[in-house]
């Protein structure tokens, strides 16, 4: 369920570019009025207004963004201004080949996505860079990790509610034979069950892996591996179980301790905001008592902050 507060009578696409001009165009750059446009409305929206700017001023409405804005506010407006599956491609496309490689940022879109999402931005992927998605994973990361997200991207993994008890049983008994069970760790066995599996049947695998052996699974993974292929993993089962307990789980670190990392707030409120940001917001007043609002609210300021609570359904 999304956050994002669309007014009940919208104007134009050709009436929203006509005010950004005037807001570009004016005595001193009017933010709050582009923040009161761009925040509220969706990626069909938005792209709608992208064609009329650009058809009406001859000039990429996000090459203007660019020129106007800067620092948080800039990464932040520049990443929402790209339809879901465009912005997946690009986070991804950054992280692997960027001036400054971060396999995690890559790990947890690739991760937390599902097949069908999956399918989708490979195909923007290949035709905005020209290169495969599998191609990028293979140039930028290394061993079990690489093993992992290559099978992940590159398999169809069923998408319906039904499991088969058998099959899950099977896959519990096979994961602790390959991890708990012995000295060592059968990586290949965690690499094919995580990949193939559907959501449903992981979760389904994880609840009866606590009652076989009286540990969690994800205790197991946590035991068994480590780094970036520990990460993939507890990432695909934790978004099995619950994507939305996971992005708040991911939300709060960004924001504890000293400093913020934005970068990481930024993609995950962008990512999230047309999908599930209302259950992600409910998971972190569970776990926190506090929301979500209060606590982006603390740890940024400005037109950026204004524009995350814009994202949120609120501005203050």
């Amino acid at each position: 369920m999304a956050s994002l507060s669309v007014p009940p009578v919208l104007t134009s696409p050709r009436d929203d570019a006509i005010q950004l001009h005037k807001a570009f165009k004016g005595f001193g750059f009017d933010k709050e009025a582009v923040i009161n446009i761009i925040a509220h409305r969706d990626a069909t929206q938005r792209a709608l207004i992208q064609q009329e700017y650009r058809s009406m001023y001859s000039e990429e409405l996000n090459k203007r963004l660019s020129k106007e804005l800067s620092g948080n506010l800039e990464k932040a407006v520049l990443l929402w201004m790209y339809d879901p599956a465009g912005r997946d491609a690009t986070i991804v496309r950054t992280a692997l080949s960027g001036d400054v490689i971060d396999p995690r940022a890559a790990t947890e879109v690739i991760c937390s996505r599902t097949p069908s999402q999956i399918q989708y931005f490979k195909q923007l992927y290949h035709s905005m860079f020209g290169f495969s998605l599998e191609h990028y994973i293979e140039f930028a990361t290394y061993d079990d990790h690489k093993k992992l997200l290559v099978a992940y991207v590159s398999t169809m993994r069923y998408e319906g509610p039904e499991v088969d008890r058998a099959s899950v049983e099977h896959d519990a008994k096979a994961l602790y034979k390959a991890g708990e069970k012995k000295l060592g760790t059968n990586e290949n066995t965690f690499i094919r069950i995580f990949s193939e599996s559907s959501r449903v049947h992981l979760a389904a695998v994880s609840t009866v892996y606590h009652s076989m052996y009286g540990n969690s699974l994800k205790k197991a993974v946590k035991s068994e591996t480590s780094g970036l292929f520990e990460f993939a993993l507890l990432t695909i089962l934790q978004c099995a179980e619950n994507p939305a307990k996971y992005f708040a789980k991911e939300l709060h670190k960004t924001m504890k301790g000293l400093g913020t990392d934005d970068t990481t707030l930024i993609r995950i409120l962008v990512t999230r905001t047309e999908i599930d940001m209302q259950y992600i917001k409910a998971e972190y007043q569970k776990k926190h008592k506090k929301s979500l609002n209060d606590a982006v609210h603390s740890e940024t300021s400005g037109d950026y902050r204004t524009f995350l609570l814009s994202l949120l359904g609120t501005a203050h």
